[in-house]
């Protein structure tokens, strides 16, 4: 029987979708019954009083807990969110409710003995509530008290080789997608491009040094599974730099309805036939495909890679051979300033394990330096970004600039070139565009 009454809680179980709320009244009245004889290491009713501290925060409109401060294991600066409740007399289960941050596996592959002994391993030594995953990628362990934080640590790192992840102003836990391990769309091995830099970044994961978080994102094509080009300060992008693959015999298949569209996804539900018109050509965002005489012919020099004619017909196109992967920067959900999208920093980079990724990290480790250097605290780089300028962003890393990094030509461009940059100087270009122009 739950000792905290939840009459507001129990309003978002009757909505037609399941509630988190539900699932937590089931670990509070399995940790009651306790019917496997755990020795818990925390108190038995913490999930009963996570339910009661939060429904307290519905009734006063506020929350109740305080800021976590310092807290981790020996060694580490990132892997544990220290929570703590302002009300601990009322609800002592959850006085201390620390949060812990496990790196996830690449591509979120699991084995089934692995998952036991984790979910055993925290059923023992903290709330027995997870969350497969954050949005950072980790898998989140929720609440559990201080003395456990260096035991549940041991026993993550000597009896299952698994560390913790990031959090705090470091480098965050990388995430990819699935990649070439069961898509064929992607273009480059994220696991193991986000492995290796995991591996040679040890350092800026665990001992925070920068200015605020910094997020590493690979997807392996344009569609972003794990949606980098909104969420990542620097996102890798699988792209390729040669033609779209095209089979004719399946583009037929597919306008005369041999095949379904979107790969058969919407199976049971009769959308009409299919209209490469209206469904393909008219959607590109560029326009740069037609179907003539039985035949699709794909511009690809306008092509700007958003994958839709090939998720709309998967088996008729493919990306190209030559793969690799895109670089963009600056993205980030609302801080100080705002939600902001990736921009374009690199448009192909060649991925070559061979040479250990270093092409990539001469991208990387410029871009920490100057962010290390000018950025102020508690700012993302894409705010800093925008508080310097694109320009600069460029000039420390040694790029150049390209049209690409122009956002709006002719309205508000990233770039303003040097007159030193300018072949025959501005003079010389404005004189060509009065001979052009001007009659």
């Amino acid at each position: 029987m739950a000792k905290n009454k939840t009459p507001l809680l129990d309003q978002l179980e009757s909505g037609p979708w399941p509630s988190f709320v539900s699932d937590m009244k089931q670990q509070a009245e399995a940790r009651a019954k306790n019917e496997n004889n755990v020795e818990y290491q925390i108190p038995v009713d913490v999930v009963d009083d996570l339910l009661g501290v939060l429904e307290l925060s519905y009734v006063d409109g506020e929350t109740h807990w305080k800021h976590g401060g310092i807290v981790g294991v020996f060694g580490y600066g990132g892997g544990v969110i220290g929570r703590y409740c302002d009300q601990p007399e009322m609800f002592p289960g959850v006085a201390h409710f620390h949060t812990m941050r496990v790196a996830q596996p690449g591509g979120k592959f699991y084995k089934t003995d692995y998952l036991r002994q984790l979910c055993d391993l925290w059923d023992f030594r903290g709330s027995g509530l997870t969350n497969m995953h954050g949005s950072t990628g980790d898998i989140i362990l929720l609440g559990t008290t201080t003395p456990q934080l260096e035991e549940i640590f041991f026993e993550l790192t000597h009896k299952m080789d698994q560390d913790l992840g990031g959090s705090g102003s470091n480098l965050r836990t990388p995430a990819d997608c699935i990649g070439q391990a069961r898509c064929e769309w992607a273009c480059y091995d994220t696991q193991d491009l986000c492995y290796q830099l995991t591996i040679d970044y040890q350092d800026e994961l665990h001992r925070p040094a920068f200015p605020y978080k910094f997020k590493f994102k690979f997807d392996g094509c344009p569609n972003c599974c794990v949606a980098s080009i909104a969420r990542a300060d620097m996102a890798f992008v699988g792209t390729w730099k040669d033609d779209i693959r095209i089979d004719q015999d399946a583009v037929k298949a597919y306008v005369e309805g041999d095949v379904k569209p979107n790969g058969n996804a919407h199976a049971g539900r009769d959308w009409g036939p299919f209209d490469i018109a209206k469904e393909v050509l008219d959607l590109c965002p560029t326009e740069c495909m037609r179907y003539e005489n039985g035949k699709l012919e794909i511009n690809n020099r306008e092509c700007v890679r958003c994958m839709h004619c090939i998720n709309v017909m998967p088996r008729a196109l493919r990306p190209g051979v030559h793969g690799g992967l895109s670089i963009l920067v600056g993205a980030k959900a609302p801080i100080l300033d705002g939600a902001q999208m990736g921009s374009l920093l690199i448009p192909f980079v060649e991925v070559n394990k061979e040479s250990g990724y270093e092409e990539i990290k001469n991208v990387i480790e410029p871009i920490w330096d100057w962010w290390m250097e000018e950025g102020k605290n508690r700012e993302r780089l894409g705010e800093l970004m925008k508080r310097k300028g694109f320009q600069a962003l460029l000039e420390a890393v040694g790029v150049d600039a390209m049209p690409q990094h122009v956002s709006e030509p002719r309205h508000n461009p990233y770039i303003f070139w040097k007159e030193e940059e300018v072949p025959g100087g501005f003079e010389m270009d404005i004189n060509a565009f009065r001979k052009r122009h001007l009659r």
